[in-house]
């Protein structure tokens, strides 16, 4: 028959994660209607780690990154979404996210819990390839959009295709020909005007 209680725990953490949806990211939807929300970031991401599996440079476990595509992202139901390239709100993301983590997670039966939290570390430690798979298709998929939408957050933010460029290099490894794919649509988007090139080193007197 089931334990009433945990099953009623499982519904309050459902009832929970519906809130992923209200957290606005800086992304615009490829239409421009609006800016994308984080639970539809996610099911993004996780579609597009489908699409793109065969392109891992390590062997993956599909059933594996989905979830982490699935969880990576709930802990913004309490932290927000952090813009990657604002300096000041990153200092302290990984705090606001731990506790975040341990309120949302703790809502799950204690198994459920666990495993929940493990996959959320998982992704944030980077140390499976089925991490860094999810990690490098979670980047590729905001500069997928910012291309189609004509670079509309990249020109609201004046961002530079160096600081996109930093902030994907980590993840070369873990799909090359993404990889390829992402500096060939960052030089069109400086050729379109949709991203600032690349700031000029200062000379020493």
């Amino acid at each position: 028959m089931g334990d009433p209680e945990r099953l009623d725990r499982q519904i309050r953490f459902a009832v929970e994660i519906d809130k992923l949806k209200s957290v606005q990211r800086r992304t615009w939807l490829v239409d421009r209607t609006r800016r994308e929300d984080a639970a539809g970031h996610s099911w993004h991401v996780a579609a597009m780690c489908m699409l793109l599996a065969e392109y891992a440079a390590e062997q993956i476990d599909l059933c594996r990154v989905l979830q982490l595509a699935l969880v990576h992202d709930l802990v913004e139901i309490d932290a927000g979404d952090t813009y990657v390239y604002d300096t000041e709100a990153t200092a302290d993301k990984a705090e606001r996210e731990r506790r975040a983590a341990d309120r949302l997670f703790s809502l799950l039966p204690t198994q459920q819990a666990t495993q929940w939290r493990n996959l959320w570390e998982e992704f944030e430690g980077q140390k499976t390839p089925e991490a860094r798979f999810v990690a490098a298709v979670d980047r590729f998929q905001p500069i997928l959009n910012n291309y189609h939408t004509g670079g509309a957050a990249w020109r609201e933010h004046q961002i530079r295709i160096d600081q996109v460029l930093e902030r994907n290099r980590p993840f070369a490894q873990a799909v090359p020909l993404l990889w390829q794919r992402i500096q060939q649509v960052l030089e069109e988007a400086v050729r379109q005007g949709w991203l600032l090139p690349a700031a000029l080193a200062s000379n020493p007197e």
